[in-house]
């Protein structure tokens, strides 16, 4: 077998060399998660899927929210892959409120806050969500 001009005109064996470089490509980029800043949008459209997800997952009374952001973390495949920490607390917004903006619950007999690490994946330029993993303790 000769390694020449020749063996370039074979059209499968192009095909191959492309498809194998393609994936080494591919493996060498794969460096896993990353702590990098996630876009603002990209951030807040991850949140906002995980929080609709978790209140209509709950039989709580009221509405939880994001209180705060604790750890974010991106890996990139064929998608986006987010896997993200945050303390949720209940709001002041019952189930079926329509509002937009819930304040965080104030009364003591009321309060209540998760520390949850979920795992979602997305392809954000089609505005498609999947939580992988999700598991909430009591802050």
């Amino acid at each position: 077998f000769q390694m020449g001009f020749g063996c370039w005109r074979n059209p499968l064996w192009l095909l191959a060399v492309l498809v194998l470089a393609a994936r080494l490509g591919h493996f060498q980029r794969w460096e896993g998660f990353q702590e990098k800043s996630m876009s603002k949008a990209n951030m807040n459209s991850t949140l906002q899927f995980f929080m609709e997800t978790y209140n209509n997952a709950s039989n709580d009374t009221y509405l939880f929210q994001v209180d705060k952001l604790l750890r974010s973390q991106m890996q990139l495949t064929t998608g986006v892959e987010y896997m993200i920490s945050v303390k949720i607390s209940r709001t002041k917004c019952k189930r079926n409120s329509t509002r937009n903006s819930c304040p965080i619950q104030s009364k003591k007999k009321l309060k209540k806050s998760f520390i949850c690490d979920f795992l979602v994946y997305t392809v954000p330029w089609m505005n498609y969500y999947q939580l992988w993993n999700n598991s909430c303790l009591e802050a």
